[in-house]
């Protein structure tokens, strides 16, 4: 899943975790995913902001929205999986997963499955709709840019 994310999101991801509980690894890798981003967009000037995808995967379709405005919130919508494991990610920490990255990345997360039957393609469809959303929040926005700089994407002039 990480590896999807990173191919469509466009962020060069390697991940190498080791811990005491899978769950701690799950966490600590949401963690440590988003606060490297964070890190790497800075101040947040110049950018987009906004992003909004949908995902298809086979039968299943997802939907994510970000806002990188550096308040953090989580929304979630019909993530929900029927079996105890999808791959190797235990159930209970999914949508935990994707709370912990919201949380490390500060940014505002709406992520909803639209429909699906199959557990698997629910999951990668959110991992990839979620990249897809990202890639186009941290986007350059060349109206920001001026010659005296790029500003922040608000009208309160601050994140």
């Amino acid at each position: 899943m990480i590896a999807g994310f990173s191919t469509h999101s466009l962020i060069d991801v390697e991940i190498e975790a080791d811990g005491d509980l899978k769950h701690h690894i799950i966490e600590d890798t949401a963690l440590a995913l988003g606060r490297c981003i964070s890190n790497a967009l800075g101040e947040r000037k110049g950018i987009v902001r906004f992003g909004s995808a949908y995902a298809p995967m086979d039968e299943s379709l997802a939907f994510a929205s970000v806002d990188l405005v550096k308040r953090t919130y989580f929304v979630s919508s019909g993530v929900e999986v029927r079996r105890s494991y999808v791959e190797d990610l235990p159930k209970e920490d999914l949508l935990h997963f994707f709370r912990s990255l919201c949380d490390s990345l500060q940014c505002t997360m709406h992520l909803r499955v639209e429909y699906g039957t199959n557990d698997h393609h629910k999951v990668e469809a959110c991992f990839k709709a979620l990249a897809l959303a990202l890639r186009r929040a941290m986007e350059a926005d060349p109206r920001r840019m001026s010659k005296a700089g790029a500003e922040l994407p608000s009208s309160k002039g601050k994140m």
